[in-house]
């Protein structure tokens, strides 16, 4: 029993020294002749430029430290706020779309003055009906891509 209790201190001292925060470690942006920019641990050979910085691992975390990267930050936040959740907008675009695929199939029929009589007795539709069909499938696809994009985030 005693040597089951020293492999599992020996696991959590070992799984301890893993999770130790990598202090210290720099990284390197070299930019090559040609105008690629290689990140790495030491600095690209051939570089024409060599930037070194040192990631502040301090309590505050990685992200947002600078101040342009906490402004970029800020403006992404706000510009997803305007944006509004996507979800919200799901719901009204599914009834939206239901409405517009309800209205095509209430307007199949022709309306009193879409015939017309032959001279053979029988009648045919007008334009007017086609046109007010055509309108009805625009209806319907305009509001299928709006759902679309609602579902996207867009």
């Amino acid at each position: 029993m005693a040597r089951f209790w020293s492999l599992i201190s020996a696991c959590c001292l070992f799984a301890a020294l893993l999770l130790q925060p990598a202090a210290g470690q720099v990284l390197y942006k070299s930019t090559m002749p040609d105008g690629k920019i290689v990140y790495g641990d030491k600095p690209q050979p051939g570089a024409v430029k060599v930037e070194e910085s040192r990631p502040d691992t301090s309590k505050q975390g990685v992200g947002g430290t600078t101040p342009r990267e906490k402004e970029a930050l800020k403006e992404l936040e706000k510009a997803r706020l305007q944006r509004g959740s996507g979800q919200d907008r799901v719901p009204a675009a599914e009834q939206a779309l239901k409405n517009a695929e309800a209205a095509r199939a209430a307007g199949e029929e022709p309306l009193p003055g879409e015939r017309i009589g032959t001279a053979s007795g029988a009648s045919r539709l007008t334009e007017t009906y086609f046109d007010r069909q055509r309108k009805l499938g625009e209806a319907v696809e305009k509001a299928r891509r709006e759902l679309e994009a609602a579902r996207a985030g867009r």
